[in-house]
Formats: C-alpha cells, sequence, structure tokens
C-alpha cells in the first residue's frame, strides 16, 4: 500500500469507485455514517472482549464485516451484501430476546451498544436519504442494505439489552 494521504481532502474533495466528489456529497455521508457505526462496534467488541462474551463479539464481527461490504458496495465496487445477512441478524435477536425478560415500556439506553444503536438509526437515515437522491438519477440502492441497516440497529438494542443482563446491569423504566 502507497501512502495514506492524497491531499485531496485539503480541498474538500474525496474520490471512491464512483469518482470524485465533494466531502458534503450525499455518499460521502453515507459512506461517513456506515465508517462511523462500524467504529462505535469496534468499541463494542474491544468492551465485550473484556468480559468474555464471545458469542456477541463474533457476531459484531460478522457486522462490521458486512458494513465494510455495504461501504465498499455504495462507493462503487462490486461486492454485495449476502441474502442470508438480515435472516443471520433476526435469528440473533430471536436468540438473544429468548434469555431477556418482556420488554414493556421504554428503558433508558445504557452502555456502548446503546450508543452504536443510535449512530446505527442515523446511518440508516443517511442511506434512506442518499436513495433518494440518487433514485432520480435512476441509479438504486440495494434494498438489501435499507433491510439489513434497519434490523442492525433492532439486534444491537437487543445484544445491548443481553449484555447488560448478563453482566446484572438492571433496566432502568422511563415513566414519561
Amino acid at each position: 500500500m502507497g501512502k495514506i494521504y492524497t491531499k485531496k481532502g485539503d480541498k474538500g474533495r474525496t474520490k471512491t469507485f464512483r469518482g470524485e466528489m465533494g466531502k458534503s456529497d450525499a455518499l460521502a455521508e453515507a459512506l461517513g455514517s456506515i465508517d462511523e457505526v462500524n467504529s462505535w462496534i469496534g468499541v463494542c467488541r474491544q468492551q465485550i472482549f473484556n468480559y468474555q462474551f464471545l458469542k456477541i463479539d463474533a457476531a459484531l464481527k460478522r457486522i462490521q464485516g458486512n458494513l465494510l461490504t455495504i461501504g465498499s458496495g455504495l462507493a462503487g465496487s462490486k461486492l454485495r451484501i449476502g441474502s442470508g445477512e438480515v435472516r443471520n441478524l433476526e435469528k440473533l435477536i430471536d436468540k438473544l430476546t429468548a434469555d431477556l425478560p418482556k420488554l414493556t415500556n421504554f428503558i433508558y439506553p445504557v452502555g456502548e451498544l446503546q450508543v452504536a444503536r443510535s449512530v446505527a438509526r442515523r446511518c440508516e437515515r443517511r442511506i434512506v436519504s442518499y436513495s433518494l437522491f440518487i433514485d432520480r438519477d435512476k441509479k438504486k440502492v440495494d434494498k438489501k442494505i435499507l433491510v439489513y441497516l434497519n434490523r442492525l440497529s433492532d439486534a444491537l438494542f437487543v445484544m445491548a439489552r443481553w449484555v447488560n443482563y448478563q453482566r446484572g446491569i438492571g433496566e432502568e423504566v422511563w415513566r414519561g
């Protein structure tokens, strides 16, 4: 690999497989949001590893790989997310939910996984915004990406609850 810096960013520009664009373009925002949620998941993995929740760490690593694939595909590569990845998230959600007390109220978000969940929601909104922008040009964002990102925030929510439950951190019900 050559030098990490290109000096193109010094002028507010960046480049993907799709070509050069401004750093404030919808695609640059979408790619940045994928990077941000992926980085937060990395923070979560570091914390999870300390508690030896290896099945959660493995799931998070798989999610990180999927996010890299999604970002690469949006940037113009030929990589696409696998058709079974949404189902994998749903299976994880169902399996972890079975171990948890029933949720009947809103709860206060506690822990790094809840931060990752909220960043994933923002990422989803940015990708939806980008998809609306490019639809005018008769291009499409792969629908699996939108479904995956929607399920991802659900999975992160359930993982946060599960990890907190395993660590003995009780849920605080919001009584607005």
